[in-house]
């Protein structure tokens, strides 16, 4: 089987959270399967740098947006043997930002990604590799599936490829003014609550959960809560529609990247029954952040986009009451200015207990894992999440709101403590969330309890092997659709 994985970021050539993680373990677990998969993105400003091979094969494509032919360069690399190509035109990826700026989201957004949805089509064409299954991620790529079933209806090349949409993240859909109708070049038809119409905007999202062949988003919780009014973001109506195409499967991770054994960017590496190193990561960690060292207070760590949707309203009105608490708390991440600012500020307010940095540091998100005793995770919704996945590999205790992927890969201590693997509540409130933070900091006490809980974390195993199955066997469904449809 041939598979193409298109998205917009992919690690470890570009990275701005999970989806980049995500669609660059993939398809080294299915290449573990047999499977012929390669992948696709933008060029964007700084993947040059990183110093992978670029093997410029004279591969052109020309793609119309409006009324205007716009032209790029496919150029080819790889990461880990698997294929890799890159859309290089600088006018509309080589920004600091991949979607947004601080300040706001780029305003030729639409044009920018109308444009590699068609180039991921086109690129199929001149390098000459034809997948079975095109595999899309999320909004950008969202009108591929679209353009397969209009503008490359009866390309002989490309109307045997299959589609399949993933759904990382609902309540990002790319959803644009009426008068960008114009660039999709597929004619005002589509403009339809049935089609790509939504409320008088474009949804490029909703446009792929029409258009593909078949749906996934990232755990089998999360394809359920997404069918209901409280988390559809407006699409619950036509997702339930397509509920029979929807597919709920876990995200793995890469313990080849994420694993304290033989994680490099740690100054002391560990493993179950020999945790000693744990605390030298802790009191790095503490000198990172330029916290008291002290090894015996508890310290959490939240790595994040900086926004409504991760539950940064509660952290910001409950770190007073953390602070009381008696404990420690770092978080690392960019996002909203809101919060950037307000961040900024009650560091100096808390300063020795609460500590930020607005940043992507991938290296510092390694220390993080390792050096803190508790991840905090308190999101409004969370498709599936990584960061409590890495957490138990690492024996940091997850503290957690059940939802999405939360739900599904976690199991609360204080209602089962035999199987147990972190602390859960489930109001999106402040004090929901420092009870589960207060239940967290009392087994914290217990010298005995809490090495047995940090051990049976660290047991736990979400490898990619079972998802890359499950996928698998998702795309053999997808052709199968494709075929009798």
């Amino acid at each position: 089987m041939k598979i193409l994985i298109a998205s917009p970021e992919i690690f470890p050539f570009v990275k701005t959270g999970g989806l980049a993680d995500v669609t660059g373990a993939l398809p080294k677990a299915l290449r573990a399967l047999g499977v012929d998969v390669r992948v696709i993105l933008p060029k964007h400003k700084g993947i040059e740098e990183l110093g992978f091979p670029m093997k410029y094969s004279n591969h052109r494509i020309s793609c119309q947006v409006s009324q205007s032919f716009v032209d790029a360069e496919i150029v080819e690399t790889e990461y880990d043997g698997i294929t890799a190509y890159l859309v290089e035109k600088d006018e509309y990826y080589y920004r600091d930002y991949l979607y947004s700026t601080p300040d706001g989201d780029y305003l030729d957004n639409a044009e920018r990604f109308i444009f590699f949805a068609k180039s991921i089509l086109e690129t199929i064409k001149v390098t000459g590799f034809v997948p079975d299954v095109l595999h899309c991620n999320d909004w950008e790529t969202a009108l591929a599936p679209v353009f397969l079933k209009t503008i490359y209806e009866n390309d002989p090349e490309l109307k045997k490829v299959a589609s399949l949409l993933t759904i990382h993240n609902l309540g990002y859909q790319g959803i644009f003014w009426h008068y960008d109708m114009h660039l999709l070049n597929i004619g005002w038809e589509y403009f339809t609550p049935d089609s790509l119409e939504f409320f008088g905007h474009i949804n490029f999202l909703k446009g792929g959960i029409v258009f593909a062949d078949l749906l996934s988003t990232v755990s089998k919780q999360y394809s359920k809560e997404i069918q209901t009014p409280l988390f559809g973001c407006g699409l619950d109506g036509v997702l339930t529609t397509r509920r029979h195409d929807l597919y709920g499967i876990v995200n793995g991770i890469d313990y080849e990247d994420w694993n304290p054994q033989t994680d490099t960017y740690l100054p002391g590496q560990y493993g179950i029954g020999k945790m000693e190193n744990k605390a030298v990561c802790k009191r790095a960690l503490q000198q990172a952040f330029d916290l008291p060292l002290n090894p015996d207070v508890p310290l959490a760590a939240t790595i994040s986009r900086l926004a409504d949707q991760k539950g940064f309203d509660l952290i910001a009105d409950a770190l007073g009451e953390m602070r009381d608490m008696g404990m420690q708390y770092v978080v690392l991440g960019t996002g909203e200015r809101k919060y950037h600012d307000l961040f900024t500020e009650l560091a100096k307010k808390y300063a020795g207990s609460f500590s930020i940095k607005i940043a992507y540091d991938n290296k510092l998100a390694h220390l993080m894992e390792a050096g803190a005793d508790m991840f905090l995770m308190p999101s409004q919704y969370e498709p599936c999440g990584l960061n409590q996945l890495y957490s138990l590999k690492y024996g940091t205790v997850p503290v957690v709101r059940g939802v999405g992927g939360l739900e599904d890969t976690i199991v609360d201590f204080t209602g089962n403590p035999e199987n147990g693997t972190g602390f859960k509540f489930y109001e999106y409130t402040k004090e929901a969330m420092l009870d589960a933070i207060d239940r967290a900091l009392a087994l914290y006490k217990d010298s005995k309890a809490w090495p047995n809980l940090v051990n049976r974390c660290m047991k736990e195993d979400f490898s990619w092997e079972k998802s890359a199955r499950e996928y698998l066997e998702l795309y053999r469904k997808a052709v199968a659709k494709h075929e009798s449809s």
